[in-house]
């Protein structure tokens, strides 16, 4: 587990940008946090990382954004989605090991999350201060760099 604490978005983006010079290209990432914790601004910095050069948004009534750099990625918002059943309607399982996946709110599918994952937690600490930790980002040596 590593922990990072923020104190600006650009901060965050920069935590992010960090770790996406260490993925593979087929890796999950579940992220958790509230809204308005920087989800999105993790996604923005994790993005740029991998040479995106578009903008990042969230996808809330979209559901997935599909980006175009290193690697494919596929960010999704699961906000409104709580059953199988609406996660099944997304095609969310037609993504797996096609590319890198971020999903803003897993905590409302995170029983049919792959075992094998990165976490992301945001924790809101003060206005524009976060905690940012990162589980099974161990084999991703210069991650905290």
């Amino acid at each position: 587990m590593q922990k990072f604490i923020t104190h600006s978005p650009e901060e965050t983006e920069i935590i992010a940008e960090k770790l996406a010079h260490t993925l593979n290209g087929t890796e999950v990432i579940a992220m958790f946090g509230g809204l308005g914790a920087g989800k999105t601004a993790f996604t923005r910095g994790l993005a740029r990382g991998l040479g995106v050069n578009e903008g990042v948004s969230s996808p809330t009534f979209a559901l997935v954004n599909e980006y175009s750099g290193k690697f494919p990625i596929y960010h999704f918002d699961m906000y409104r989605v709580t059953t199988w059943d609406d996660l099944y309607t997304t095609g969310f399982f037609d993504y797996l090991d096609n590319g890198i996946m971020v999903i803003e709110w897993s905590e409302n599918i995170e029983p049919f999350l792959p075992e094998e994952r990165i976490n992301i937690t945001i924790n809101t600490v003060g206005e524009y201060e976060r905690e940012i930790i990162m589980e099974g980002t161990e084999n991703y040596e210069n991650s905290g760099d």
